[in-house]
């Protein structure tokens, strides 16, 4: 009797081979399909582990070049942050693996989908939401929401008992248990002794990046330049996204860049206790930040400021493909059309800090600006009309105040 398709979004972390098992033993075919983001695994090791488990296909597809140029690249666009810390490492994969999972399905003639999100996260929202967006035929299968599963397997120390159980070997242990997820962009930490949030991470969790008390006691200079708010060399050598990427997160790391500690509010209505990190995304975002206050109008500065938490929140909860996303990325895409030049930043134990920067496209007039001699650029006797324009409606409310 043939057997129904499933395609599960597989890493080989503990969370997805206990759940291809556990397809496998409800009666599927599983296809275990991998996404390359860039994460530091052994691809051929996963194969043979999700062989061993019980998947009949296997498939890795490289996705790092779209997912920085497309995703990563965008959200630099729009300074995007959500609640003002997080740069959305998750949130920006789980798009395009998804978009990667429904090519799959298509090409295996899959019916089905799976993830190891569990019913507790964001994932599976983002999951979920772009699967009907590209793809509204394939069914999700979600062993993390169905009481068989979870009554079963209640938490990580039942999952880790699974897998002895079915010879399936998992990163977590006991003595690190915590869930990690890893693209070119970040590195994400949450689950077991990350739960309470007044525990300091252990010292030698972090993966990415060295301690900033151990970082080098001397600066290091670099610099970035952009087209169209897009950074394309690293001191004078041009990279493609992928590669500009990777190695401003060798030259974040060795610096102590791009540490977070947060509690953020996840979309499914919850707190959650997040640890990221994202070196060399965050240079990124801090000289193309500085680039744009040399080469954009205050008002369109203005306006991506008052959307980005839109765009942050959009992309948190799952709505990459969408129409109101489609319109913001058309608004960041038309601001860069000036976001020309160069960076040089210090790093320095943690801090990134922006020294210089330069555009043939800049908005800025040393003459205009100047506090010394400006040769009859600038009028300061303007200023008394403006003003007196500028305060007529204060006095208004003012006089109606004493009435």
């Amino acid at each position: 009797m043939s057997r129904d398709k499933v395609v599960l979004a597989y890493s080989g972390g503990l969370d997805t081979s206990v759940i291809l098992k556990w397809l496998d033993l409800k009666g599927y075919d599983v296809v275990a399909y991998v996404a390359d983001l860039g994460q530091r695994d052994d691809y051929e090791e996963i194969k043979e582990k999700a062989f061993a488990s019980g998947a009949v296909d296997f498939h890795v597809v490289d996705l790092k070049e779209e997912f920085v140029k497309e995703f990563v690249y965008t959200s630099v666009k729009f300074n995007a942050v959500y609640e003002g810390r997080y740069l959305l490492g998750t949130s920006l994969a789980r798009p395009v693996i998804t978009k990667g999972m429904v090519e799959v399905a298509r090409k295996t003639g899959a019916k089905y989908i799976s993830h190891g999100a569990t019913g507790k996260g964001n994932d599976q929202v983002r999951f979920e939401l772009s699967a009907a967006a590209l793809a509204p035929e394939l069914k999700a299968i979600v062993p993390w929401r169905e009481p068989e599963f979870f009554n079963k397997i209640k938490g990580r120390k039942e999952a880790m008992d699974f897998a002895a159980e079915h010879n399936i070997p998992v990163k977590a242990t006991s003595d690190q248990p915590w869930s990690s997820d890893e693209n070119l962009m970040h590195i994400s930490f949450e689950a077991g002794i990350l739960e309470d949030p007044a525990k300091k991470p252990p010292r030698d969790m972090f993966e990415l990046s060295t301690s900033p008390e151990d970082a080098p006691d001397e600066k290091e200079v670099i610099e970035i330049e952009f087209e169209k708010g897009e950074a394309v060399k690293l001191n004078g050598k041009a990279l493609k996204p992928v590669d500009m990427l990777s190695e401003l997160n060798k030259i974040g790391g060795r610096n102590g860049i791009g540490r977070i500690d947060i509690v953020e509010s996840r979309y499914v209505g919850m707190k959650s206790r997040g640890v990221y990190e994202t070196p060399g995304a965050a240079i990124l975002m801090e000289a193309h930040r500085d680039l744009e206050g040399l080469t954009l109008s205050g008002g369109v500065i203005n306006l991506k400021d008052t959307l980005m938490p839109r765009f942050a929140q959009l992309v948190y909860a799952g709505y990459w493909y969408t129409d109101e996303l489609d319109c913001l990325k058309a608004l960041a895409e038309k601001s860069q059309e000036y976001v020309n030049g160069k960076v040089k930043l210090e790093l320095y134990k943690g801090n990134i800090v922006p020294v210089s920067r330069e555009s043939s496209d800049s908005l800025y007039d040393e003459l205009v600006v100047s506090m010394d001699d400006d040769l009859g650029a600038y009028n300061q006797t303007d200023a008394t009309g403006f003003i007196k324009l500028h305060s007529l409606p204060l006095k208004a409310e003012a006089k109606r105040k004493k009435n």
